[in-house]
């Protein structure tokens, strides 16, 4: 998916200035309950990974395919009235508006306009017309307890889960055939621009991650996430989607 309309660079050039609000997750989490174990309170060692990799509030994601120039957009809507909306190239939050019609969320001249499964995105260079795609349902704790930030990709099957509470991670490749829990440690986090890369924090076995906010889309079924996940690990290299699991 590439922009090839001019009337998309406003959207291309707003995304490098502007990212969700709210910061890094900040909540520390209960330790893991799912066997019915008392809550204790954890001090977490962990890092505290852009708000723009989570789904914030949302139970869902949804895809949007638009025209001009086969653009793809993926929003979530948030219980406190706002819109998150990923593009290929970044992110917003869009707070709503009142209109007499659908529903519109806006903040300056960027706006996402929803009637139905019909939608118009307007930046200042022009106007996008979308059709609603595919809905998935957002990665929660009780899915994946423990975890606060979840990998995964195709061909071969493997995924990267960073835990909630300590600087590691666990990959599994080969269709969950293989496991492997290694520390890490970060390396770049820009939290305006929603990128992170960590690195292997023990040298015997060198790895790198690389986690970029923006649409993506699963590769075998098209499932919508808002980060984008690189994976470069035994001098080989894996790409594919994620998303932030909030406590």
């Amino acid at each position: 998916m590439t922009y090839v309309s001019n009337r998309l660079t406003g959207l291309m050039a707003l995304t490098a200035t502007v990212a969700l609000a709210g910061g890094a997750n900040t909540a520390t989490p209960p330790a893991d309950s799912a066997l019915g174990a008392a809550k204790t309170t954890v001090n977490s060692s962990a890092p505290l990974l852009p708000a723009v990799l989570f789904p914030g509030s949302a139970t869902h994601f949804d895809a949007w395919a638009c025209q001009p120039a086969n653009q793809n957009l993926i929003t979530a809507w948030n219980e406190d009235n706002n819109l998150r909306l990923w593009s290929l190239y970044g992110a917003w939050q869009l707070p709503r508006a009142i209109v007499a019609s659908g529903e519109r969320y806006q903040d300056g001249e960027v706006s996402f306009w929803n009637r139905g499964d019909q939608a118009q995105v307007e930046t200042p260079r022009g106007q996008l017309q979308c059709q609603l795609g595919q809905r998935r349902a957002a990665s929660t704790r009780a899915d994946h307890p423990g975890v606060m930030f979840l990998g995964r990709g195709n061909e071969p099957g493997w995924s990267i889960e960073l835990a909630h509470d300590a600087p590691m991670m666990t990959w599994t490749t080969a269709y969950g055939s293989e496991t492997h829990t290694m520390p890490y440690m970060v390396s770049v986090m820009d939290n305006e621009a929603g990128r992170v890369v960590i690195e292997n924090a023990n040298a015997e076995q060198f790895f790198r991650v690389r986690i970029e906010s923006g649409a993506c889309f699963d590769d075998m079924k098209g499932q919508p996430y808002p980060a984008r996940v690189t994976l470069s690990i035994g001098g080989e290299q894996y790409k594919g989607c994620g998303q932030g699991i909030a406590p």
